[in-house]
């Protein structure tokens, strides 16, 4: 918290940003305003509340003072930039961004709200250090929903590749050390993401669909019609990584890509093979020289960092569990909770650096620390004050739920 007190212009909300984040730190199960502020022994949620919406502080400067912290432990010019989406489930029509939309978390189009997200993954670890919230089209062509929740009335319509090339363009301005960009179809598929990456020469390795068009000496083909084409020596087998079962090993081929334009530098179709389904996985991939099949199947694994990435905010540290409609709000909720996975992700790593694990016991992991973490800071409050809050709830649902009754009875005939 040292690191970004300095954002902080009176001590009240200084002091009010840190018992948020030690709450979000907590083991609660459930982390809201309520939940936090009876955390942090607060009589009501009022200030929790305030520190979210009114208060005076730029959720940005500690977007950056994150990303400066994260870079300080876990630099590696090697390391990856891995931009994705995760949506949260909503209900109703007066949340930011919010609509009936494809999302990954449910695997269908639900009512939902969509975020970008940019996580640095090194060989030490990995952490969250940009965001975008994704503001439909059918929000930006009304000014007065956008004005309703605090959206920035000079904020336009863009898609989450634009989002995503919003963000590393922010981090590689801001001296980020790394030389890859991972993505999924949604950025891959994207040229003119692709284009931005090339220009600046940094390479990416950027999964496209089974249809992608790809330009060879021989002519134009969709993805899996060259795969079919690949002779059966050409395959290697190769571990992306390690995950929870062991190393991720599939069989890995590429086909070199033409550039009409003759511009410098290397562009390939990487193709991945299910050794057990044989199911394709298409990679389309840049680089400004030459690299290794092994390379570009390792940048590939990194892809998957950004998945534990929202796992570990989501479950340890409240990343989706807000309970916010605005625009200020929903940022500041998403740096906070951030913050608090960058602190479980460089404490991880300090850890694994300076404090290797005795034989038999794994290293230490952020859900551990957390769990450890919660231990130390648990506050001890009296009977009294749970007792208030069970009232102050009971109280402030009731009443919540006669708004609602008579709201029925007047809507409906």
């Amino acid at each position: 918290m040292g690191r970004v007190s300095g954002q902080f212009a009176r001590v009240e909300p200084r002091r009010r940003a840190t018992a948020f984040v030690l709450g979000l730190l907590s083991d609660l199960p459930r982390k809201n305003c309520w939940t936090l502020a009876e955390h942090a022994g607060d009589a009501t949620p009022d200030g929790m509340q305030h520190l979210l919406h009114r208060a005076k502080w730029d959720a940005d400067a500690i977007r950056d003072a994150i990303r400066a912290y994260v870079i300080e432990h876990l630099a590696d010019d090697e390391a990856v930039l891995v931009v994705d989406e995760t949506g949260d489930l909503k209900k109703g029509t007066a949340t930011v961004g919010v609509q009936r939309q494809y999302t990954g978390t449910a695997g269908r189009i639900e009512n939902a709200q969509v975020a970008v997200y940019l996580v640095y993954s090194a060989a030490r670890g990995h952490a969250a250090i940009d965001r975008a919230l994704y503001v439909p089209r059918s929000w930006t062509e009304d000014p007065d929903r956008c004005r309703s929740a605090g959206i920035p009335g000079d904020l336009t319509f863009a898609s989450k590749p634009q989002l995503a090339a919003r963000m590393v363009e922010r981090a590689l301005d801001a001296g980020t050390p790394a030389r890859w960009v991972a993505g999924d179809e949604v950025y891959g598929d994207n040229p003119h993401l692709r284009t931005a990456l090339e220009h600046r020469r940094t390479g990416y390795v950027l999964a496209v669909s089974s249809t992608h068009p790809i330009i060879t000496h021989a002519g134009k083909f969709q993805a899996k019609t060259l795969t079919a084409r690949i002779p059966k020596r050409a395959w290697q087998r190769l571990s992306a990584g390690a995950g929870a079962k062991g190393e991720r090993h599939y069989d890995w081929a590429q086909v070199d890509i033409h550039d009409p334009a003759g511009r410098p530098g290397h562009w390939r179709l990487l193709v991945r093979r299910n050794r057990r389904t044989g199911e394709l996985a298409f990679y389309r991939c840049f680089s400004p020289r030459p690299v290794a099949l092994s390379e570009l199947v390792r940048v590939a694994g990194r892809r998957w960092t950004i998945e534990e990435t929202f796992q570990a905010s989501k479950g340890l540290t409240g990343l989706a569990e807000h309970q916010v409609r605005r625009w200020t709000s929903w940022h500041r909720w998403v740096t906070l909770a951030m913050l608090a996975h960058a602190f479980l992700a460089v404490t991880a790593a300090i850890e694994r650096r300076d404090r290797p694990a005795l034989n038999g016991l794994i290293a230490l992991t952020g859900n551990e620390i957390q769990h450890l973490f919660a231990a130390l800071i648990s506050p001890f409050h009296d009977l009294a004050h749970r007792l208030r809050w069970s009232h102050w709830r009971r109280r402030h649902q009731a009443r919540a739920r006669a708004c609602h009754y008579r709201r029925q009875v007047t809507v409906q005939p």
